[in-house]
């Protein structure tokens, strides 16, 4: 067993909850450009870190959040795809929570 990565994936989950509470933070408040552009970077950094880690579904949701702010950034209207934003958000917070949950439970 590869205790660093163990210590690594706890870390990236510690930060990735951070990061997933500050995207639902910005998805339920006001968004200016500025919030778009930190909602973006969030989700992109998920993206790659998630990936990295082994951790498919948070990269997959990160992308899609990612994917929904370059389509309102492009002009398409924040309310149509609003639902899609707050799932993947939801998701992300799932999963982490899981494999938070799984790593706790790995022996130490």
């Amino acid at each position: 067993m590869d205790y660093e990565l163990l210590e690594l994936k706890r870390e990236f989950l510690a930060e990735a909850d951070g990061k997933v509470r500050e995207i639902q933070n910005v998805l339920d408040g006001e968004r200016d450009s500025a919030a778009l552009d930190r909602l973006a970077y969030l989700a992109h950094q998920l993206k790659g870190s998630g990936g990295s880690y082994g951790y498919a579904r948070i990269s997959s949701d990160a992308a899609e959040i990612e994917k929904g702010i370059e389509r309102i950034a492009g002009g398409e209207s924040a309310e149509s795809i609003e639902a899609k934003l707050q799932q993947h958000a939801l998701n992300l917070r799932t999963e982490i929570e899981k494999a938070t949950r799984e790593l706790a439970n790995t022996v130490a």
